[in-house]
């Protein structure tokens, strides 16, 4: 079973709101996947969060995590 995905906001508007990809093991090769299957994200910013961590460096993943890809948003 793939790794599955949520996608919010204008991230959703390019991918659809859920989908997955198999074999991704890490964040690096999660973003190169997903911007080889959906090339308009190459122009759009967007935060990796897995199981509800907001990522800054190459994660590992596993196949139970959770992963969203967020647009950028603001405090308030």
């Amino acid at each position: 079973m793939g790794l599955s995905i949520l996608a919010f906001g204008q991230v959703a508007e390019i991918t659809g709101t859920t989908f997955s990809f198999d074999h991704v093991v890490d964040t690096n090769a999660l973003k190169l996947a997903l911007e080889k299957a959906f090339p308009a994200l190459q122009h759009v910013r967007y935060t990796i969060a897995v199981d509800k961590n907001t990522i800054i460096a190459n994660t590992l993943l596993n196949e139970n995590a959770v992963v969203a890809l967020l647009p950028p948003f603001s405090g308030g």
